[in-house]
């Protein structure tokens, strides 16, 4: 197993992604801890996982929501920054946390979501997509300074992810289409995909890798 004897613990644990890489963590051998807005969720998580067999905790963490579907030059000041701010904060506190034990023990790998941090032309997605690039701009600085700890930094880059898409409205089955319409393979990313390629980052297999994204969207992005 990949993640054997590993702790990995896994911030919006309850989500539809976070909930599917506690899934995959767990069956790679990793002891889980998840971290979530709302406690009933993340327990749910948990549950299955020690129902399978696994090795999982849940605890509960607060988090605001993202407002999009507004051009930004029609949305408030904070409505924009909301998003913004939460990824700096999150990630920084996240990060900071992590680092005290990984630093100890001189190893560790961090973790980060997101896509491609490119302008959205069809779709007015608030301030995700410059949360995305203040992200990166973490990364590439917290990589350098924990590097010398031993712990490597890794962005994932998915492009989208069709099951995470909701349907409730047409804006929703169109972002859907266009997913697959921009992959080169015809087909996006699935959670167990993004599930599985996060395993492999986070094992020693990938021990040579940080200060880097992955590229996990089906060729839907094109990496310089």
């Amino acid at each position: 197993m990949l993640l054997e004897g590993k702790n990995a613990v896994i911030y919006g644990g309850g989500g539809r992604i976070g909930s599917a890489v506690a899934n995959v963590f767990s069956r790679e051998g990793a002891r889980v801890f998840l971290g979530g807005r709302t406690l009933s969720r993340v327990e749910t998580v948990a549950t299955e996982i020690r129902a399978g067999g696994g090795a999982a905790e849940a605890s509960q963490v607060d988090a605001l929501d993202d407002v999009q579907g507004t051009p930004l030059v029609e949305m408030p000041y904070e409505d924009f920054s909301r998003p913004v701010e939460i990824a700096m904060r999150s990630t920084f506190v996240t990060v900071k946390a992590a680092a005290r034990h990984m630093t100890r023990q001189g190893s560790g790998v961090i973790l980060a979501f997101g896509g491609s941090g490119d302008p959205v032309p069809d779709y007015s997605i608030g301030g995700f997509q410059i949360a995305l690039h203040v992200v990166e701009a973490m990364r590439r600085q917290l990589s350098s300074e924990l590097g010398r700890q031993g712990i490597r930094f890794v962005t994932l880059r998915t492009g989208g992810i069709l099951e995470t898409i909701p349907r409730d409205r047409e804006s929703g089955e169109e972002i859907a289409r266009g997913l697959v319409e921009a992959t080169m393979l015809k087909r996006a990313a699935t959670l167990e995909d993004v599930g599985n390629v996060a395993a492999f980052v986070a094992s020693d297999r990938a021990r040579t890798m940080t200060a880097a994204t992955v590229n996990v969207s089906a060729g839907a992005l094109i990496d310089d």
